[in-house]
């Protein structure tokens, strides 16, 4: 079992998608430990795009992830990681495919909606960074008759 963490984007927020969006993971069977809305601090998305330092679209980030809330989500299930990053589809929703929730519910280079984690390593990061207490560690009723047995 992996968990992944995914940020909705003040776009998702502002537009209205969140409910929608969030449950996609839900019907796909990934659980839900962890939640919070937090308005992103200028330092806390400087550690979190700490990668992007340097790239042009870097102040824009920055810039658009501090304008208005956002949702962090801690989505656990077998592995997550790729699941999450696949439903999601190609990063700008003019080229996602259909059926993706940026290919359904996109069609901008600039608001993609949501960020996932890109790798297992990269999830234990960033999890750590919004949700440092911790998440809530429950056993769903449906588990055996979504996960196989391991």
């Amino acid at each position: 079992m992996e968990t992944t963490l995914l940020l909705f984007k003040p776009d998702a927020l502002q537009r209205g998608l969140v409910g929608r969006l969030l449950a996609r993971f839900e019907d796909k069977g990934l659980q839900i430990v962890g939640l919070r809305l937090l308005r992103m601090t200028s330092e806390l998305a400087a550690r979190h795009y700490a990668p992007h330092v340097g790239k042009p679209f870097y102040p824009g980030l920055l810039r658009f992830m501090t304008a208005a809330p956002i949702i962090a989500l801690a989505l656990r299930g077998p592995k997550a990681v790729a699941v999450v990053r696949t439903m999601l589809g190609a990063t700008f929703g003019i080229d996602a495919k259909p059926g993706t929730l940026r290919g359904d519910f996109g069609c901008s280079k600039t608001f993609n909606l949501l960020h996932a984690s890109d790798a297992p390593e990269t999830a234990a990061r960033e999890l750590e960074l919004f949700f440092p207490d911790g998440l809530e560690a429950w056993e769903p009723a449906t588990a055996p008759w979504l996960w196989d047995p391991a």
